[in-house]
């Protein structure tokens, strides 16, 4: 019982009404045979006139978001992992059928052990991407507390540039401003 339905209205014998059993409660109630005004139909009409209102005033979401532990990978990081999930499983499934093709003795058994060993390079050179990607983009974007750090460089350079370009700006802009100020004639 969550803290939401702990708050109920009390009722006459001093018991608490839970949320939930307040629309279950009022449910009842509009099944009970009483026909909405303008409906002339049988008592269906009036239970699906129920569900939809009971829909309508207990709404429970199907799940309740909560935020991530982990902040999400940057694109070229994920982009090189999916790349090496994909490279090894393909190489699970080339040893698997090179295993079964040589219980089997059946031709395939070569040509598969040959793709699986090519296959497991290419795995393991997937997952050393995926390293030197993540590598590589903390030391680019990345706060990275190490003196030899490019990131700080960069941002530097980035703030330097920003600042001469709201620099020049602001000059254009009091030019602009002078320019109606001293001028003789408007030719």
């Amino acid at each position: 019982m969550g803290t939401a339905e702990r708050r109920g209205a009390s009722r006459a014998g001093g018991a608490r009404l839970t949320e939930h059993q307040k629309v279950e409660a009022a449910d009842r109630d509009s099944f009970e045979g009483v026909a909405e005004p303008g409906e002339q139909e049988t008592g269906v009409l009036t239970r699906e006139a129920g569900r939809g209102a009971r829909e309508r005033q207990y709404h429970r979401p199907l799940w309740v978001e909560e935020p991530a532990r982990r902040r999400r990978l940057p694109d070229p990081v994920r982009t090189a992992a999916v790349r090496a999930v994909l490279l090894i499983a393909v190489t699970l499934v080339q040893a698997m059928v090179a295993f079964l093709c040589t219980l089997a003795g059946s031709w395939p058994a070569f040509p598969m052990v040959i793709s699986s060993v090519v296959s497991t390079i290419a795995a393991t050179w997937g997952a050393l991407d995926v390293w030197v990607t993540r590598q590589v983009w903390n030391q680019r974007n990345g706060v990275v507390s190490v003196p030899s750090s490019t990131a700080r460089a960069l941002r530097r350079e980035r703030r330097r540039t920003r600042r001469q370009e709201r620099a020049a700006e602001r000059a254009q802009e009091r030019i602009r401003r002078r320019s109606g100020a001293g001028q003789l004639s408007h030719s």
